[in-house]
C-alpha cells in the first residue's frame, strides 16, 4: 500500500496532537512508530514532517529551540548526564605534499571542540577517525624507494598521529583497508599491525569509551590485508574482535539503558547506506567482512539482537553527506520479518576532507551530539567554512524504539542513478518468483541498461539484474555482494532459470567413493535441495552461470594486492629490460611488447579479462 503526501500529513498531524515529537513516550501509550512503517510510507511521513517544520522553526512541543554548538540548535536544548558530542573523520589519505585542506579542517573542529569543553566538560568531548590515514601510492616520502605505498608506513601512522593529536581532545582511531600497506617496511600483517596500534597509543585494535551516562563509543579494526584471501581491501574484522564486540553486547543490555555508537571503516551488510556499484559492489569489497558469508551478515544480526546499539558511522565510499540515504534509519519491529530490520540503529556514511579524495566534489565531516533524550548526526561542511548542518534529529521513544527524521531535503539527488545501486525489496516491481516452474523465461526481452529484475533461486540465493549487469545479492539483507555476470557480456541477451536436477536417481556402489554412496540422491521434495540452473542465452548460444564451490554466485575477481605489487615491478623491470635490448625507442613501445603467462589476466589491475564464466553451447544456428 502506497501513501500519499496528505495522507501522511494527516498522519503527522494526529501523531503530533497525541505527544510532544522531543520528549520519550510514556511505554504505555501507543502511537505511530517509524519502526513500524514501511519504507514508502516512513518517506512520505518524513517528507510531510519536513515540510512542516520548515514552516514552524519552533520545536513541535511549541518551545523555541536551543541554540547548540556554532548556533545550530542541539537536540532539546538541553545539558545533562547522558551529554557529549564527537567529531568523526572519514577517509584522511593524508598526502604529507598535500596538507592544505587538513590544515582547514582541523580549524573547523578546534571552535567545535573548545565550545563543546566549556559547555559539556573534557570528559564528554571526543574525536573518532574511521581509518585509511595515508595516501595509497608514492607521495615522494622515501627517495631510497620510489615504489613504496605512503599507506600503512611507519612515516604515515607517526605523521597521520600527529595530526589527529593536534585537535586537543582525545582521539580514538580505527584501521581501514589501507592501514597495513606498509607492505615494503614490514613482511606480515601482525608486525604492521603492531607498529600501527603502537604509534597511536592503541592497547587492542578495537576501542571502547565512555563518553556520557551508559553511553558508549566503540570501534572495529580491520586487521587483515596481506592474508586477506581474495582482494586485499575488503574490510576485515578478525573472529577475537567479533567474539569481544558480541560479549559487550551482552553486557550492556538496551533494557538497562545503554547507548553504544559504533564505528568501523567500512559499514555492515545491512545498513542500506549508499554505495558504489562500479567499485565496491564490482570488488568485493563493500560491506565488512564481505567476502566472508556468515561474518558478513554477523554484524546487522547482532543490531537485530542488542537494541543498545543506536548509531554505526563508516566511511569507505569516499560519498558525501548530501544524500538522505547516506543515513538510514531503524524501519520495522523485528516482529514483521528479516528486512530491511536495522534493530534500533542509525547508520550514516562519512565523506572525506581533502578534495583530491572525494568521488563526488564534497569535503565534509560527521558531529554526533547527544543528550538522554537522543542524538543529532551532523555534517561540518569544509567547502563552507566549516558550516555545521543537522542531517538527522534521533529521538529516543523508549529504551528500545526511537523515531528518526530527516532535518533537509535530499541535496543532492540528481545524482542518484550514478552513485546508488538499485537494492530489491520484497514485492517490488523488479521481483520475478518462479517457485512452481520447471522452465522459468525471466527476461522475455532482450536485457538493456533499464532492464530490472531479481528472483530468488530455490536455495535461497538471490540473483538480479541492473545497469546491464548480473549481481547476487544478500539473501537475508537483500544488499548487494558482488557481480556475477558484466554487462559487455550480458546486455541484449535473455536470463532463464530452469530445473537441473535428476528426476530418477540410481545409486551405483562399484564408483561411489566409499562412505559418499547415494550423496547425490538427497531429498528433493524439500525446496533447498532442489537443483537448479542459471542460464545466459541469445541466438548464438548458452552460457551457464556456474556457482562458486561455497555455492554463491558473484565473482571474486580482484586478487590480493601484495601479489599485484609484485607483478607491476617486474613489469617495470621488463620494460627497463626492453628498452635496453630490444629495438624500440619509448616506454609506450617497450610496453606493447610485455606479455604476463597466467589465467585469465592480462594486466597488473588485478581484474579478470572477463568475469563470465566458461561457456557451454548447448545450440548454434
Amino acid at each position: 500500500m502506497k501513501i500519499s503526501i496528505q495522507s501522511a500529513a494527516m498522519l503527522l498531524a494526529s501523531w503530533l496532537s497525541e505527544s510532544a515529537a522531543f520528549a520519550p513516550r510514556p511505554a504505555a501509550r501507543t502511537a505511530l512508530s517509524l519502526n513500524y512503517m514501511s519504507e514508502a510510507n516512513q518517506r512520505a511521513l518524513l517528507e510531510a514532517r519536513l515540510s512542516y517544520t520548515q514552516k514552524f522553526p519552533k520545536n513541535i512541543n511549541g518551545s523555541t529551540q536551543v541554540n547548540g554548538v556554532n548556533g545550530t540548535p542541539s537536540i532539546n536544548g538541553q545539558k545533562d548526564e547522558y551529554s557529549f558530542l564527537v567529531g568523526i573523520l572519514g577517509d584522511l589519505h593524508i598526502d604529507p605534499r598535500k596538507m592544505e585542506d587538513y590544515t582547514t579542517g582541523r580549524e573547523h573542529f578546534l571552535n567545535i571542540f573548545d565550545d563543546a569543553k566549556s559547555n559539556l566538560g573534557d570528559e564528554h568531548v571526543a574525536m573518532v577517525s574511521l581509518g585509511d590515514l595515508g595516501e595509497s601510492k608514492n607521495c615522494d616520502h622515501n627517495p631510497d624507494n620510489p615504489f613504496e605505498l605512503f599507506a600503512g608506513t611507519t612515516k604515515c601512522h607517526a605523521m597521520a598521529a600527529e595530526y589527529l593529536n593536534s585537535f586537543g581532545v582525545p582521539y580514538e582511531v580505527i584501521g581501514g583497508n589501507h592501514d597495513l600497506e606498509g607492505i615494503d617496511e614490514f613482511d606480515t600483517d601482525g608486525k604492521n599491525l603492531r607498529r600501527f596500534l603502537k604509534l597511536h597509543n592503541k592497547p587492542t585494535p578495537q576501542f571502547c569509551r565512555q563518553i556520557a551516562e551508559k553511553t558508549l563509543l566503540v570501534g572495529l579494526c580491520s586487521t587483515i590485508f596481506r592474508d586477506a584471501k581474495y582482494t586485499s581491501h575488503e574490510v576485515i574484522i578478525d573472529d577475537e574482535q567479533i567474539r569481544w564486540f558480541e560479549d559487550l553486547l551482552k553486557s550492556k543490555p538496551a533494557d538497562d539503558g545503554w547507548r553504544i555508537f559504533v564505528f568501523s571503516h567500512a559499514p555492515p551488510n545491512g545498513s542500506g547506506i549508499r554505495i558504489i556499484q562500479e567499485n565496491h559492489v564490482v570488488n568485493g569489497c563493500c560491506w565488512l567482512n564481505h567476502s566472508d558469508e556468515k561474518n558478513c551478515r554477523k554484524f546487522i544480526e547482532l543490531v537485530r539482537e542488542h537494541r543498545c546499539v543506536k548509531g554505526w558511522f563508516s566511511g569507505h565510499f569516499h560519498l558525501g553527506q548530501d544524500y538522505q540515504d547516506s543515513i538510514t534509519f531503524p524501519t520495522i519491529d523485528p516482529s514483521e520479518g528479516p528486512y530491511p530490520n536495522r534493530g534500533s540503529c542509525v547508520f550514516a556514511q562519512t565523506s572525506v576532507m581533502r578534495a583530491g579524495t572525494s568521488r563526488d566534489g564534497r569535503q565534509q565531516s560527521r558531529l554526533l551530539r547527544g543528550n538522554k533524550d537522543g542524538f543529532e548526526v551532523c555534517t561540518v561542511d569544509h567547502q563552507n567554512g566549516g558550516k555545521i548542518r543537522v542531517d538527522a534529529t534521533i529521538t529516543y521513544r523508549d529504551k528500545t524504539h526511537e523515531v528518526g527524521i530527516y532535518a533537509h531535503e535530499d541535496e543532492a539527488y540528481d545524482h542518484d542513478n550514478y552513485f546508488k545501486v538499485y537494492q530489491p525489496q520484497m514485492n517490488d516491481h523488479g521481483y520475478i518468483c518462479a517457485d512452481d516452474e520447471e522452465i522459468c523465461l525471466l527476461t522475455p526481452d532482450p536485457i538493456t541498461k533499464d532492464t530490472v529484475a531479481w528472483w530468488r533461486l530455490a536455495c535461497g540465493r538471490v540473483l538480479g539484474v541492473v545497469n546491464g549487469m548480473m549481481l547476487e545479492f544478500d539473501k537475508s539483507t537483500l544488499a548487494p555482494l558482488g557481480l556475477v555476470v558484466s554487462s559487455d557480456e550480458l546486455m541484449g541477451k535473455q536470463v532463464a532459470i530452469v530445473d537441473s536436477g535428476l528426476e530418477e536417481c540410481m545409486i551405483n556402489f562399484e564408483e561411489e567413493e566409499e562412505g559418499m554412496e547415494g550423496a547425490d540422491c538427497a531429498d528433493t521434495s524439500k525446496e533447498e535441495y532442489r537443483e537448479q540452473a542459471v542460464l545466459v542465452f541469445d541466438d548464438d548460444g548458452v552460457t551457464i552461470i556456474q556457482p562458486n564451490d561455497d555455492g554463491s554466485y558473484w565473482r571474486k575477481i580482484v586478487r590480493n594486492k601484495i601479489a599485484r605489487m609484485k607483478e607491476k615491478r617486474r613489469e617495470k623491470a621488463a620494460i627497463e629490460f626492453a628498452q635496453a635490448y630490444l629495438p624500440v625507442r619509448s616506454e609506450d613501445e617497450a610496453k606493447e611488447k610485455i606479455q604476463s603467462t597466467w589465467g585469465p589476466y592480462t594486466t597488473t589491475s588485478g581484474v579478470a579479462k572477463t568475469t563470465n564464466p566458461a561457456k557451454l553451447l548447448v545450440y548454434k544456428n
